[in-house]
């Protein structure tokens, strides 16, 4: 399913290419934790019910919908803000890996701090599953920039 989703956002133009990368981005980027989870025996909706916990009057009542919810709206934002850089600069996916760990840096040790559901995720999965997106999203990102270029511009290329 993942495959296709990246296929399908490799090939896309505009608006819908960056909407799908970040939707590949976002489904597949908590690979690390959950194997983490699943190897340490931890909860595999612990980060989802953290997430929940920044919705305002939800601090101490952590949630799956709400953390859902929140990880769409965050991952939606941080696409926006990648794909603005991706206009102007080339990401790939090593601009995107270190564009994941400034993100990791901002959510969960500046705006993380302010909550003890965020504080108390283990570290390191954490940022593995943010570098994780920003690789796949800036990957993505680029793949369809360089695709479009191929296709409007086939002698340049």
């Amino acid at each position: 399913m993942a495959a296709v989703m990246v296929m399908a956002a490799s090939r896309r133009r505009g608006p819908r290419r960056i909407v799908l990368a970040g939707a590949v981005a976002a489904s597949c980027s908590g690979l690390p934790s959950t194997l983490y989870a699943l190897a340490t025996g931890g909860d595999l909706l612990q980060a989802t019910r953290a997430a929940g916990t920044l919705v305002p009057g939800r601090r101490d009542r952590p949630g799956v919908v709400a953390g859902v919810a929140v990880h769409l709206l965050v991952s939606a934002g941080w696409t926006a803000a990648l794909a603005v850089v991706a206009r102007w600069r080339r990401l790939g996916v090593t601009g995107g890996a270190a564009a994941g760990l400034l993100i990791a840096a901002l959510d969960l040790e500046v705006a993380g701090r302010a909550h003890p559901a965020i504080r108390s995720l283990p570290r390191l999965p954490q940022w593995l599953d943010h570098v994780a997106f920003g690789a796949i999203a800036g990957g993505l990102l680029d793949a369809g920039k360089i695709r479009d270029q191929i296709v409007d511009n086939p002698v340049d290329a």
